[in-house]
């Protein structure tokens, strides 16, 4: 759970007007081994969520378990060593390569920057090691001398992933890491990550409001509205029978790479609500063309309808 105050400044002073309901009541697990896409439109929350699992950012409440512990109670350790190894299991690819790459570091000096920090590779093996996760994504020991800005975008997004595997990570968080790519490159991205979560047995946390990488990548879908998770199932359950208006309306926007074949868009009236003031009830009953009156009073509890496939809706396309 996220809220992020709202400030009226006065003259002489501020005053907190109210809230801004970024993450509310969020809840998932990922398996080992597994990737899980998280889904929506920009500002529904998925990046705050990817912060709160890393605790890049402080919670409003609840909790992150990692293999039974506390995530937040292991990063807020006094005892270094013991923060320093949770954040190796726990990693993040950024979405932007241009942004996350340090101009003035050669790309040895990037991926070696993480043996500084957390001191668990000898300084005789660096070398070694640098030129081993240059293979793995696919480059060449020689680049480990260029600088970033003599690199492509899916290569600088290459060296992102190799600083990142540099820790040895259990689990990635991947925020949106094609979306800045050309179409093109975005396939081998995502064939890289599929190769080294089978190598490694690596956990992704994949976010991204392009439906046809989640469907590429993912096991398991996790649709998010206004800072809830309104649908939760495997990927073929989800795109072959959504259930909520919402899901259907994402998967219909998806376009099809074939100009004879005829498509039925799905438009939802109205805009997204203000997470300042979400409506109460459903939060998507203004916009849901099968709202009730039940929709706009209580709000859906997540329930499993099926087996594996879970669901927030008082009434569903299909139960």
């Amino acid at each position: 759970m996220k809220y992020f105050p709202v400030y009226d400044r006065g003259v002489l002073m501020k005053r907190q007007v109210g809230v801004v309901h970024a993450v509310d009541d969020v809840s998932f697990n990922i398996l080992e081994n597994e990737t899980l896409a998280l889904v929506g439109e920009s500002g529904c929350g998925k990046t705050t969520t990817a912060r709160l699992l890393l605790n890049l950012i402080d919670p409003t409440g609840g909790q992150v378990l990692f293999r039974g512990e506390d995530v937040y109670k292991k990063f807020n350790s006094k005892n270094e060593k013991e923060r320093l190894a949770q954040r190796r299991k726990m990693q993040l690819i950024f979405q932007n390569p241009y942004g996350s790459l340090d101009p003035r570091m050669t790309v040895f000096d990037i991926i070696s920057e993480p043996f500084v920090i957390h001191r668990h590779v000898p300084r005789r093996e660096w070398k070694k090691r640098v030129y081993g996760l240059l293979k793995l994504v696919g480059l060449e020991e020689y680049h480990a001398e260029r600088y970033p800005h003599e690199f492509s975008g899916g290569q600088r997004q290459r060296i992102c992933i190799a600083r990142t595997l540099a820790v040895e990570p259990e689990f990635i968080v991947a925020d949106e890491p094609v979306s800045s790519l050309d179409v093109s490159i975005r396939a081998q991205i995502l064939n890289l990550l599929t190769d080294l979560q089978r190598k490694m047995g690596l956990a992704y946390l994949y976010i991204s409001h392009d439906l046809s990488s989640v469907r590429q990548i993912s096991h398991r879908v996790a649709v998010m509205y206004l800072g809830e998770i309104v649908e939760l199932a495997d990927t073929d359950e989800l795109f072959s029978h959504p259930l909520h208006g919402y899901t259907q309306a994402l998967i219909k926007a998806v376009p099809i790479p074939d100009p004879k074949t005829k498509t039925i868009r799905v438009i939802l009236p109205g805009e997204v609500p203000s997470p300042i003031n979400p409506p109460q009830g459903c939060r998507f009953h203004p916009r849901c063309p099968r709202a009730d009156k039940s929709c706009a009073e209580v709000a859906p509890k997540l329930q499993e309808v099926k087996e594996g496939h879970w669901l927030a809706c008082h009434r569903p396309y299909e139960a």
